[in-house]
């Protein structure tokens, strides 16, 4: 079996569900390629587009949230929107590029190029079967007017929203978000720490920015480093955002409980050592956590998805969220010293975030291949 997996650079969180999958396929003896889908109009293009997203999200929150909305209203599966006809009209490349390479399947992690799938199915010029994967907890504006064969979204409790958008009931399969093998192993925190190179005995909290970063995070870090005691340790992944990176380093570099983190292929090892984790809630990055068995404080959304996200798990015991610094401090605390408040998120995480998305995502295609 070979697979195409399709996503697009807006965010982070698309591409590691793609790449999830491509490991998945790839352990099981297939072959998966994860590609940009915008690179097929060129680099630039596809820099264009990801660069634009992430600087209306980080310095235009509420237009993008006006954005979001107008979507929301617009978005039916009797018509088709702007948004299809845009990404319609990358048709002919993506059809000769899957002509090209001749995959058995096709899986896309984005709504962009299931519309370009949509559109060539619509001309009956694809004959692979499509299967689409969501990585937020909600059904964004536009999926419905797609047409993909099947469609994996995070969770049995987003069926019905899913089903009253337009999206027929029996393609949707609840099997949650892929994450890479590394989220799904048994958490173990004492060795985590020793490969982290963090103190045996000390308490961690584990600051991620995510690829679009954190609100005012050098204030937040701060308050923080007051509040935190002798044997408490603070770690910030500051992923690929390299402004951020320097900011930090040059007010707390200095900290021996501190330590500023760039990209690291190794964020599964810092979940395992860390005992609260601050993050945003993006799709992924969550996921990722409650996979791992990581108490969550959900900081202030990005507008729109994120919000949704945020409401689906502060509302079933998964995270604890808040959009003060204050009370973002507090509850990390009292989950860090509460050991039955820590137990309690944990098992609601493990009952209700599935570890095995990847895998069951991977007998579907086989199935339909």
């Amino acid at each position: 079996m070979k697979v195409l997996i399709l996503s697009c650079n807006t965010g982070e969180g698309h591409n590691s569900a793609a790449k999830a999958l491509s490991e998945c396929i790839r352990l099981h003896g297939d072959e998966a390629e994860f590609l940009d889908f915008m690179l097929l109009k060129g680099r630039r293009t596809s820099k264009i587009v990801g660069g634009s997203y992430v600087s209306v999200v980080k310095h235009a929150p509420r237009f993008f949230y006006f954005l979001y909305k107008i979507g929301d209203k617009i978005s039916s599966s009797k018509r088709k929107s702007p948004v299809y006809y845009a990404n319609a009209l990358l048709g002919k490349r993506l059809k000769k590029y899957i002509d090209e390479h001749h995959y058995d399947v096709i899986v896309t992690t984005h709504l962009f190029p299931a519309e370009t799938l949509t559109y060539l199915k619509s001309k009956n010029r694809l004959k692979q079967k499509v299967v689409a994967v969501a990585t937020d907890y909600t059904c964004i504006p536009f999926w419905e007017e797609t047409n993909c064969d099947y469609y994996v979204i995070p969770h049995k409790d987003l069926k019905d929203e899913f089903s009253q958008k337009g999206i027929p009931s029996h393609k949707l399969k609840a099997y949650g978000i892929p994450v890479r093998q590394a989220f799904s192993q048994p958490r173990l925190q004492d060795e985590a720490k020793k490969i982290c190179s963090i103190p045996e005995h000390s308490h961690v909290y584990l600051i991620m920015s995510g690829s679009m970063g954190f609100g005012k995070i050098q204030l937040f870090v701060a308050q923080l480093l007051r509040k935190i005691e002798k044997n408490e340790y603070i770690i910030v992944i500051c992923g690929n955002n390299k402004k951020l990176y320097h900011i930090l380093m040059k007010e707390f570099g200095r900290f021996s409980n501190v330590r500023i983190l760039g990209y690291t292929e190794h964020i599964a090892s810092y979940m395992d050592a860390s005992d609260v984790l601050f993050t945003k809630p993006g799709g992924l990055t969550t996921t990722e956590a409650a996979v791992k068995g990581i108490p969550i404080i959900h900081t202030a959304p990005i507008p729109g998805c994120e919000s949704k996200n945020l409401a689906f798990f502060s509302v079933r015991g998964l995270s604890i969220a808040s959009s003060k610094f204050y009370n973002q401090i507090k509850a990390s605390q009292n989950l860090l010293r509460n050991e039955d408040a820590k137990n309690n998120m944990r098992t609601a995480q493990a009952k209700e975030i599935p570890k095995n998305a990847a895998d069951r995502t991977y007998k579907l295609l086989r199935r339909i291949c």
